[in-house]
């Protein structure tokens, strides 16, 4: 994942959004642990569709332990020898092939912003952790590498409004999804949020 840091700039508003990404991004690479469970289960709620999926998700994640949740992420995207139900890679989705363009386009991106691969892992750039993870940059690292709306627009219809929102379909409608149908909600109506608010901003 790329390292930065915080602009003391950024708004309340868009350090909740980016909080946001942080988030979905962190239950995309790796099963939530017992900490993480217990922020999960400790979500509000209220009326709205998205506020009605965290309460949703507050109530899995409570009654959700971290081997439960280890043995339902294992299912969702490795398997157990025969491959996950979920592949969360941009190339896959938009082209059905691993390690295509998509990939090639989003590593020109990173390259613009100055973003390097600390190679933490050995997932391709184009998995859709990565990439949330990436806008979180984007939002939150405005001091030493602004980008402004307008870019981070760009990048997110590119790389994330093009395919998230059929990826967290697809985990909402998984076999196994227990706990990771409602951040499949989640997700999917968040990308939906960022879409029209970065339609209103163009």
């Amino acid at each position: 994942m790329p390292s930065g840091t915080a602009s003391e700039n950024v708004g309340t508003e868009d350090v909740l959004r980016a909080q946001y990404y942080a988030l979905l991004s962190r239950l995309l690479v790796q099963s939530p642990d017992a900490d993480t469970l217990e922020m999960l289960g400790a979500l509000g709620a209220d009326d709205s569709d998205f506020g009605k999926a965290l309460g949703a998700l507050a109530q899995v994640a409570s009654q959700s332990t971290p081997e439960t949740a280890i043995e339902e992420f294992t299912k969702l995207f490795y398997g157990f020898g025969a491959g996950g139900e979920v592949m969360p890679y941009e190339s896959l989705y938009l082209t059905g092939l691993m390690y295509d363009k998509p990939l090639a386009a989003l590593r020109s991106d990173l390259a613009e912003f100055g973003i390097e691969n600390s190679k933490e892992n050995n997932e391709p750039e184009d998995h859709a952790a990565y990439i949330l993870e990436i806008m979180h940059h984007l939002i939150m690292d405005q001091a030493r590498n602004p980008v402004g709306v307008e870019r981070q627009g760009e990048f997110f219809h590119t790389h994330i409004a093009s395919w998230m929102e059929k990826l967290f379909e697809d985990l909402e409608t998984s076999d196994s999804s227990v706990l990771y149908a409602p951040i499949g909600t989640i997700g999917r109506l968040f990308v939906r949020i960022e879409s029209e608010a970065f339609e209103m901003a163009a």
